[in-house]
């Protein structure tokens, strides 16, 4: 387990995520990509007519958070339900080629493996084309499911719930596995979406960003900027109904926002060139997590997520955080925790 007191540096930190293992619960999917260039219009409808030099296949979805636990170090434990299908033939091979563990995968003939296409020219995304159904499991897949993360985790240091409203995590599951996880003193970190917004009481820290606030909330409110009142009358509601340790709000170009107690830290977002927001969640949760089971203190756990979250928005497509890059950024921005509460 995870010492309980945090490392005292930023060296040490880096070094602690090494000996981590994150188990990682949730939708994985493919994301497939294909390059061209678009130098003329469709004569058929006014679209571009795209000439494909390239095509490429990567982890998506829960599986590229598994690739940002890996990037920094810690070793990540997947555990998901795939289809018996060329989607998912083409997963399983790419687990095996980035050296990730496939002991928690489940595959069903009852459901397709997420697909998501991405279209791209001249460094841009112009289309993206999704093949999945979001049904819920049925009881065959979740006792699989189910059976492979009560395997899996008495080896993991901290669980990350990774929802995409694919189907796989439902209230009924959620709630098991987060008791389990609570039982054997895992902290748990979840990524949520609308459907199960409500469904992950008692949860070690919650990651919303503003869209998935207002929706699971169903709230109209401004973003801090504008509306900080309506803003944090929303987080006291979310921890009232949840009750998480930690509340930790993406807020895309304003920062991010992070509650432990009464403790509120706001932390505005840092200078970028943005080429691609894609994949910035996941490894903000990624960090986060990592930073969760070393006990770090929120306001710096905060603060290394939002750097993180920056750093990849500067990388075309959907892509793991470079760890190296990470410590310098942290290093030249003076992130410190020793003072803290």
């Amino acid at each position: 387990m995870p010492a309980a007191v945090p490392p005292a540096t930023l060296p040490e930190l880096f070094a602690a995520f090494n000996g981590l293992t994150v188990l990682i619960v949730g939708d994985v999917m493919m994301d497939a990509y294909v390059w061209g260039k678009a130098a003329r219009l469709s004569p058929e409808a006014p679209v571009p007519v795209v000439n494909v030099s390239r095509t490429e296949q990567r982890l998506g979805g829960a599986a590229n958070v598994a690739l940002n636990v890996q990037a920094l170090g810690a070793t990540p434990l997947l555990c998901a339900v795939i289809g018996q299908d060329q989607g998912g033939d083409q997963l399983l091979e790419l687990l095996q080629t980035s050296g990730l563990s496939a002991a928690g995968i489940v595959r069903s003939g009852a459901r397709p493996t997420t697909v998501k296409q991405r279209v791209l020219a001249h460094g841009q995304q112009l289309l993206r084309i999704d093949s999945e159904v979001e049904t819920e499991l049925n009881a065959e897949e979740n006792a699989g499911l189910t059976a492979r993360f009560g395997q899996l985790l008495g080896r993991a240091d901290v669980v990350i719930f990774e929802d995409y409203d694919k189907g796989v995590l439902t209230e009924a599951n959620i709630r098991h596995f987060i008791d389990q996880a609570r039982a054997q003193g895992v902290p748990t970190v979840v990524d949520p979406k609308k459907k199960n917004f409500l469904a992950y009481r008692h949860c070690t820290l919650f990651k919303p960003n503003l869209k998935e606030l207002r929706e699971g909330l169903k709230l109209e409110f401004g973003d801090p900027t504008t509306d900080r009142p309506g803003f944090e009358a929303a987080v006291a509601r979310l921890r009232e109904v949840l009750a998480p340790e930690v509340v930790l709000v993406t807020l895309s170009e304003h920062g991010v926002f992070a509650q432990q107690e009464t403790r509120k830290t706001y932390l505005p977002a840092h200078l970028r060139t943005i080429s691609d927001v894609s994949g910035a969640g996941d490894t903000v949760i990624s960090i986060a997590a990592l930073c969760v089971a070393l006990g770090l203190p929120v306001p710096a756990t905060a603060a290394l997520a939002n750097l993180g979250g920056g750093l990849v928005c500067e990388q075309v497509g959907v892509v793991p955080i470079e760890k190296t890059l990470l410590q310098q950024e942290a290093g030249r921005v003076g992130l410190h925790w020793q003072s803290a509460d």
